[in-house]
């Protein structure tokens, strides 16, 4: 590249000096045989070449740090996934052994303190190492910005067309960086809220963190998941639900994550107490420190303030119970909570099982708009919202699903495309995505299941996932 830009401004400079040569001076013809050189002086007022040519190692100097941090990060991953599969193998031996304690010999006892002690220092080791990444990715950030000011002054200061190849360049570094950076905060520290940017290209493996808190396999009805919108003080709280059946009859909510894992609920709520507040379906989420779930009856949206402990439902207009998803019975109303808002999710008789989308007004508890498609809802693996769009999926076989449909209620079109992603087991009965990490949440035949989400960095335009 630094070639081109030298004979582009040799080529000029020539031209200029012979357009400057004074007319008394003598020509002369140059044979065949012999050579004709001349020497050019570039001063930093034509064109500083010096200054592109460090600019240009400096690029290739960070484009090799950023191939290494995107392979730690893929090494991350894998080893996250590693920690998680021995977290949950311990947590489950745990808690057989706390059953019956007696039938355990010291000797078994204290190999699980060393396998705990082991895990430690793996999460140690791994912590030490992200600290490290997230401070190299910084450094980086702040060479590229610094970079493209001095090709913004470039560009400005002399011709353009000079410099556009080395700025193109530094733009695809730039993307690079936050590819990079955007992958790490997935996995480490989200960042949230934000609605700027394309929908979603694909999704990570799963992540196994539990068996439900009953650690019963019969329990494969239910959710889990943060609070989209939480109070101060209970960022880190996670809830859960779990039933043999559809029927929704408690909630647990847990300080942090830990004692998600830990089973150790600082609250359960019990939806039928003095009165009958119970629900049906595993289509909730928790919102404000609310459950908006499908009230039992009257058949409604419900909604159970966990502060206050009441409850209080509103019907549906034209909400027919008669369509569900395909895993799953019961889940005629699906709440869902993006960056935009409260949504429910729903079939009419008129529509002949086709899917309705609601906006919720939070205040009122009331639907304040409504949206119609054009696809079946028993057809539907389940559904979820993302920055006002939903995604519907469906199975592909027993070990992949696939986001094959999505709905945009800022323009209201919708569009088929092909986001196929790993199922832990073959079936699931819940799917929500968390605007608070912009992670999924999956309840898989039993089992705590969650995605990070990638998005395009081209706004509002679909791309297919290959």
């Amino acid at each position: 590249m630094i070639t081109i830009l030298f004979c582009l401004l040799f080529l000029r400079a020539t031209l200029a000096f012979q357009s400057l040569a004074p007319s008394s001076e003598k020509n002369e013809t140059v044979s065949p045989s012999q050579s004709c050189t001349c020497e050019a002086f570039l001063p930093d007022t034509i064109f500083p070449m010096g200054e592109l040519e460090l600019l240009e190692k400096s690029s290739l100097q960070i484009s090799h740090k950023l191939e290494l941090e995107i392979s730690k990060i893929e090494l991350f991953e894998s080893k996250l996934i590693i920690y998680m599969d021995k977290i949950v193998n311990l947590t489950l031996l745990i808690g057989i052994m706390e059953k019956d304690p007696d039938s355990y010999t010291e000797v078994q006892i204290e190999e699980v303190k060393i396998q705990i002690k082991q895990i430690e220092a793996l999460i140690v080791e791994l912590q030490a190492s992200i600290e490290i990444s997230v401070t190299v990715l910084v450094s980086i950030r702040k060479e590229i910005t610094s970079m493209i000011v001095i090709l913004t002054r470039l560009e400005t200061t002399y011709d353009k067309n000079l410099v556009l190849l080395t700025r193109r360049e530094y733009i695809k570094l730039q993307q690079k960086l936050e590819e990079c950076e955007r992958r790490h905060n997935e996995i480490f520290d989200p960042n949230i809220g934000s609605c700027d940017h394309g929908f979603i290209s694909r999704l990570s493996k799963p992540i196994i963190s539990h068996l439900n808190a009953h650690l019963n396999a019969g329990h494969r009805y239910g959710g889990w998941g943060k609070d989209s919108n939480p109070l101060h003080g209970f960022e880190n709280m996670y809830w859960y639900s779990g039933s043999s059946n559809t029927l929704v009859s408690q909630v647990n909510v847990y300080a942090d994550y830990y004692r998600l894992i830990m089973r150790q609920p600082m609250k359960t709520h019990e939806l039928y107490t003095s009165r009958d507040w119970r629900g049906l379906g595993n289509n909730y989420v928790v919102r404000g420190n609310t459950v908006y779930y499908q009230f039992r009856e009257p058949f409604s949206m419900g909604k159970f303030n966990m502060t206050s402990q009441t409850a209080e439902y509103r019907v549906v207009p034209s909400a027919s119970n008669k369509f569900s998803y395909f895993y799953s019975a019961n889940q005629n109303l699906d709440f869902a909570a993006d960056e935009n808002g409260l949504w429910v999710t729903y079939s009419t008789g008129g529509s002949k099982g086709k899917l309705v989308l609601g906006k919720i007004d939070e205040a009122a508890f009331a639907l304040k708009e409504v949206y119609e498609m054009n696809i079946y809802k028993p057809s539907v693996g389940n559904a979820f919202m993302v920055c006002g769009v939903l995604y519907a999926t469906r199975s592909v076989d027993i070990k992949t699903e696939e986001i094959f449909y999505t709905y945009n209620t800022h323009t209201r079109k919708e569009s088929y495309v092909s986001i196929p992603f790993e199922k832990f087991q073959e079936t699931y009965v819940y799917l929500d995505y968390n605007p608070t990490d912009q992670k999924l949440y999956m309840y898989n035949d039993g089992y705590y299941v969650s995605y990070h989400v990638w998005f395009h960095q081209n706004k509002n335009k679909v791309q297919v996932l290959i």
